[in-house]
């Protein structure tokens, strides 16, 4: 497999974290795509034995001209990061937030296989804990993160926060190898961002990284477009949106859901029919047999730029 390393813009993000976007470059194939997705039937159970030949895949209208790979991924270890908002916006929601965030890392998390990072975000954003096995350390993690802390100035960066979780701690990896996800806990709101929802999504399938969000439910008449934003994030890179009002069970059943849909997983990497290097995005149709009742996978990719 051919690799080309892809140079992320630096742009100046509002953060704690001082590495330089310049000192690690993300390595991704040339003319290949590579799509993880999950099955489940009528039951929500994992469907773990589907064939090449049962499926329908489409890039823009078009099969690939080739599939490279194609291989069940079952029982994977996972690689998470818990990004959680404290904003002022957020202020009424961080003890449940922190609540399921310990429920993952206390009934979830397997120490020999899994690991799990911290990141407390605001206008800046910054890891209260690294990579970790350790639940323990993964609740003190959470446990100390505070309203507005990350806040010098008035403002929420998400976008610029998941992207620096995806290029420095997803991003030196092995991606293929692990169930990656985001467990994002926020209202969708970012008014201080530099980086775009464009760039966030492209950097979440570089990573092969997915964004499972908790969703707060704020004051219809403070907020407008969070949800979209969320719902779009989901889309892009193969998550998913719970909300954070439900029971402790409905919550638990949330996280398993993560779970399953990480641990049980197919890759296929093929080659497009047609892909030029115009930086368009391509939709991805994939047709599944009748006893499939869903799947989750990402809406597409961005084709490279040049």
């Amino acid at each position: 497999m051919a690799y080309a390393p892809a140079r992320f813009a630096n742009s100046q993000i509002g953060t704690a974290n001082d590495q330089s976007m310049t000192s690690y470059r993300l390595r991704v194939p040339v003319d290949e795509v590579s799509l993880n997705f999950h099955a489940t039937d009528g039951h929500g159970l994992a469907v773990n034995d589907l064939k090449l030949e049962e499926l329908g895949l489409l890039d823009n209208g078009r099969p690939p001209a080739k599939v490279l790979v194609f291989q069940t991924l079952q029982n994977s270890a996972i690689r998470a990061g818990i990004l959680m908002d404290t904003s002022e916006s957020m202020q009424e929601f961080i003890d449940g937030n922190r609540a399921i965030s310990i429920a993952y890392a206390q009934k979830l998390l397997r120490q020999q296989t899994d690991q799990a990072f911290v990141i407390d975000f605001g206008y800046l954003s910054k890891i209260v804990e690294p990579w970790t096995s350790d639940p323990v350390a993964l609740t003190a993690g959470v446990r100390r993160v505070r309203v507005a802390r990350q806040n010098s100035l008035r403002g929420t960066a998400m976008f610029d926060t998941i992207y620096r979780a995806c290029f420095f701690e997803f991003g030196k990896i092995d991606q293929a190898a692990t169930g990656n996800f985001i467990l994002l806990f926020s209202d969708g709101q970012d008014n201080a961002s530099h980086t775009s929802l464009r760039e966030v999504v492209d950097v979440c399938q570089r990573t092969h990284t997915a964004i499972y969000s908790f969703r707060a439910e704020p004051r219809p008449s403070f907020f407008t477009g969070g949800a979209t934003t969320l719902a779009e994030l989901a889309a892009e890179t193969g998550g998913r949106v719970f909300h954070d009002n439900g029971s402790e069970a409905e919550i638990y059943d949330d996280l398993r859901t993560i779970e399953a849909d990480l641990r049980n997983q197919y890759r296929l990497v093929y080659k497009p029919a047609a892909l030029k290097h115009d930086g368009s995005f391509h939709k991805i149709n994939l047709k599944a047999p009748e006893r499939v009742d869903s799947i989750t996978i990402r809406s597409g990719y961005y084709a490279p730029a040049h």
